[in-house]
């Protein structure tokens, strides 16, 4: 009886929203692949400029598989999780090469391409295809347990079976695309994570979580993810009007982008600390040096890291081509004239600290 009016009370509710996305309605499946990806663990609100830079410079999935991969990672710079971006592009040259450039059009075809989940598979099925396929992300999560009061964790096991047996049960097969479109909008505008509109809910009558007084106890989930703090330490080297940069090539976070020559610390750096590391040795050796500016601690926070990054402005001394011969001769860093490191895509720490104009020097070693 609850799914049925749930159901109907859905789809009466959703007539009523005016809630304007450039993807919304749309049929185009690399489009729809492409809004998806980029809302991945991103709020509306951020993702919205990078699917506009991003159709519009990639109009086709072949647009994006013949794209250069520092170009698209300069384009995605900001919004963080950049797997995603390197899945897109691999994804995008797979359905060139492999798939004649056609986009799949079934769920199973679709759930095979690399970052592809379920739920995104399910959002391109039931929106390009209209095939009857259930979404479901953290607004659904959060909608169906509140209204229905379920209390096994969505980050469980069992949760996630149970969660997504209900949402293909409630589903209105042939309307999957509005049904669809209906909770996810419904989860945003309605039943929010901190301040619900419950007093004008259609569905408060038969609301769990309403009638109970519980709206803010769901969803349930029983895992905290525990943070761990990395120090980076950055020696900003200057040779000339030049920097030295490098590629991130490691399995780690911000893999492809680039970033300074970079000593890895247990903790804020000491002078000993520094100057013994073998970066610091590779990078400077022998050659005279000061160090001009020393930045304040910049800190981001990603989802399972602390990073704190502290920032040296080195100015390497002597002969100019002695030092690139050096430098060339024990790294693979890149020569970058200071004026076009706007041109690379960087983290977002790194960012930060290109754009301050303000830095609390400490005391200069050199």
């Amino acid at each position: 009886m609850n799914q049925t009016y749930f159901t109907k009370q859905l789809l009466k509710w959703s007539k009523t929203i005016d809630r304007p996305m450039p993807w919304k309605g749309e049929k185009n499946p690399y489009w729809i692949w492409l809004s998806e990806i980029i809302l991945q663990q991103t709020r509306v609100e951020q993702g919205l400029p990078y699917f506009l830079k991003f159709k519009e410079k990639y109009p086709t999935v072949h647009d994006l598989a013949n794209a250069p991969e520092d170009e698209i990672m300069k384009l995605w710079e900001g919004l963080g999780y950049y797997s995603r971006a390197r899945n897109l592009h691999f994804t995008a040259k797979y359905i060139l090469s492999e798939l004649n450039g056609e986009f799949p059009n079934t769920y199973d075809e679709i759930i095979k391409l690399k970052g592809v989940g379920a739920y995104t598979a399910a959002a391109i099925a039931s929106f390009a295809y209209d095939l009857p396929h259930a979404v479901v992300d953290g607004n659904v999560y959060r909608v169906l347990s509140r209204f229905f009061g379920i209390a096994t964790p969505i980050d469980s096991t069992q949760g996630k079976k149970e969660f997504n047996h209900l949402a293909s049960e409630l589903l209105e097969k042939k309307k999957a695309a509005i049904y669809n479109q209906a909770i996810m909008d419904f989860g945003a505008t309605q039943c929010m994570p901190k301040v619900p509109l419950c007093k004008t809910c259609l569905l408060k009558k038969e609301c769990f979580a309403f009638q109970n007084k519980k709206v803010l106890n769901f969803p349930i989930k029983i895992k905290k993810i525990k943070k761990k703090t990395r120090y980076f330490n950055y020696l900003v080297l200057n040779v000339g009007g030049n920097i030295w940069i490098q590629k991130r090539t490691q399995k780690d976070i911000w893999q492809k982008l680039y970033e300074f020559p970079l000593i890895e610390t247990q903790g804020i750096i000491e002078k000993k600390e520094l100057l013994e590391s073998d970066v610091w040795k590779n990078s400077v050796g022998d050659l005279k040096f000061e160090i001009k500016n020393i930045s304040s601690p910049f800190r981001q926070t990603l989802t399972h890291r602390i990073i704190i990054a502290t920032f040296f402005e080195i100015e390497l001394q002597g002969k100019q081509s002695d030092v690139e011969k050096l430098l060339n001769k024990k790294n693979t860093y890149i020569k970058v004239e200071r004026k076009n490191l706007i041109k690379f895509a960087f983290p977002k720490i790194i960012d930060l600290y290109l754009q301050d104009n303000s830095l609390n020097l400490g005391v200069l070693w050199g």
